[in-house]
């Protein structure tokens, strides 16, 4: 008997055969995962499988007409450019069913009923039996044309006659009952599991609910769902740490969810506060989406500002505010941003505009004070500073912040009775704001009202003994007021022991030791003045020497 030998090209040949069949079969279960689950991971592998698929065998039709679908499902090619891989499909194998189901298809898709038409009739002749799928797919494009008015009472009987059809065989469509008891299959599996896990939430048994959820994690393919509930559920028991690893795993199966894209982004700029580019990240992946830009863009306005990002911060908030410009907030936020790049006029703008949309009357007072700040401390235009603190005082009469301002506007003018005033209307808000009274003893000091003064900077002192600079304060007035340096000596030390870094207390110290005449001590603070002055730069260098060589003279 004579032996066959197969030769090398033929085996060859075998081999690519047998991997593209291998890579087929790979890419179904991949498409059929899809199908049930949902999740872009099976999508990106099924394409990625046909495609090998084609390159190990370009003579698979199934290949293309698959992938077509995949494609065009991905947004990777046009309804023609689906069409036109379904054409080689039929050009392989002219009496492919599937090819010409796929076909007629994309035609609807493309409101060519009639091109449709004739795909699904010749896929309904090459299948007999088996012609569930074409004869309702034929229904559906029967019913376009009844809907689109352009048919006759012939396309009506047509229509009634393929989806009683259709339906009644499609008892011996093998791939559509398997497919469907699948779907039922993990339906079913998924609502238990999900139940179950939902009940033990709903009875406070936390770890039975994540046990549940992780069982349903494991025997289902819908995993996207069953990571998300196991975020929420880590999230609700404050394992933060867990529940953005959960939410991850779930981006990683469907990046396309944008709930999940939510949850993560809203978690990390929360409770991570370090990682801004990853929430940035975040973000910037739902701005694919389209929906909500304004307060995408508002909130990575706020991450850039974080990272002291000014021109990103700048451009997302004007983005936001375009999208939506009666927001008061966009407004609001985008003068910030520009205040911050030193853009003053625009930031004036945009303040401006956040006042008079004025959506609460507290709310506008807060932007009223940052834009005085604005135009008392940058334009120095005192007259427009004064009309806006008084209009966000008016807007909030409990705001003692823009009180306090005004006063110091006031101060900075030298009008020092109007500073009065406004600080003891700030007193008459708020009795317990230890700031109130330091700011009012010091108008009062630089007023000569020596007692007064005194009493405002004890007062400040009653309610916080830690401010260091009503401490301060209070010696002056006690060493150059009232001539007491013994007395002056306790507030000082005070000051320094509240703020090591004092440069101002050391020198008043220095000061107070000198007017008692014990030169030792007084140059010792004077030198030690010396020295931090080096780094705070508080005060003249040339008048502490002076004042130190004075000692000795």
């Amino acid at each position: 008997m004579t032996e066959i030998t197969l030769t090398p090209k033929f085996t060859h040949i075998m081999a690519l055969e047998n991997n593209a069949q291998g890579l087929l079969e790979e890419a179904r279960v991949a498409h059929e995962n899809y199908l049930i689950r949902q999740q872009s991971t099976d999508l990106e592998h099924a394409i990625e499988c046909y495609i090998d698929a084609i390159k190990a065998d370009p003579s698979k039709p199934e290949s293309y007409y698959r992938l077509a679908s995949l494609l065009l499902i991905k947004g990777q090619i046009s309804v023609d450019g689906a069409l036109e891989q379904c054409k080689t499909a039929v050009s392989l194998e002219p009496n492919n069913t599937n090819a010409h189901i796929y076909t007629g298809y994309f035609q609807c898709l493309n409101g060519n009923y009639d091109e449709a038409e004739k795909e699904f009739s010749l896929a309904i002749s090459n299948s007999g039996k088996n012609s569930a799928r074409p004869r309702l797919f034929m229904s559906k494009v029967l019913l376009s044309k009844i809907k689109s008015h352009n048919s006759s009472a012939k396309d009506v009987m047509k229509f009634l006659y393929y989806l009683l059809s259709g339906s009644m065989m499609i008892m011996w469509d093998c791939p559509s009952i398997k497919m469907f008891c699948k779907f039922l299959a993990n339906d079913f599996s998924v609502f238990s599991y999900k139940t179950l896990g939902e009940t033990f939430e709903k009875m406070k048994l936390f770890p039975s609910a994540l046990e549940a959820y992780s069982k349903g994690l494991e025997k289902t393919s819908q995993g996207n769902l069953f990571y998300q509930k196991m975020g929420d559920l880590s999230l609700e028991c404050n394992n933060v740490d867990a529940s953005i690893e959960f939410f991850k795993k779930a981006h990683e199966l469907n990046p396309a969810d944008r709930d999940v894209l939510i949850k993560l982004a809203t978690i990390s700029q929360t409770y991570f506060p370090d990682n801004t580019d990853e929430t940035i990240d975040y973000y910037n992946s739902l701005l694919e989406f389209g929906v909500d830009l304004d307060k995408i863009y508002y909130e990575l306005g706020h991450l850039y500002l974080n990272k002291s990002d000014k021109i990103h911060a700048v451009t997302a908030f004007k983005l936001a505010q375009e999208l939506s410009p009666e927001n008061p907030y966009y407004n609001n936020s985008l003068a910030y941003a520009y205040v911050k790049a030193e853009l003053y006029d625009d930031a004036i703008e945009y303040y401006q505009t956040a006042i008079k949309l004025n959506p609460d009357s507290e709310w506008t007072s807060i932007v009223c004070h940052a834009l005085g700040a604005i135009y008392a401390e940058i334009k120095n235009n005192f007259d427009a500073a004064e009309a806006t603190f008084n209009a966000g005082s008016l807007l909030d009469p409990n705001n003692v912040d823009i009180r306090l301002s005004l006063g110091d506007l006031y101060m900075n003018q030298n009008d020092l009775d109007k500073a009065i005033k406004t600080y003891c209307d700030a007193i008459a808000v708020d009795p317990e704001n230890y700031l109130t009274y330091a700011k009012t003893g010091l108008a009062l000091w630089e007023k000569d009202y020596i007692e007064e003064s005194i009493v405002a900077f004890h007062k400040s002192i009653d309610l916080n003994p830690d401010f260091e600079i009503a401490q301060n304060n209070l010696g002056v007035v006690y060493l150059d007021g009232i001539g007491d340096p013994k007395s002056s000596l306790e507030y000082f030390k005070k000051a320094i022991d509240v703020n090591p870094n004092y440069t101002l207390a050391y020198f008043n110290l220095a000061r107070a030791y000198q007017t008692i005449g014990d030169k030792a001590l007084a140059a010792e603070y004077f030198q030690m003045t010396m020295d931090l002055n080096k780094i705070t730069e508080e005060l003249s260098e040339k008048d502490i020497r002076k004042r130190l060589y004075e000692l000795f003279e």
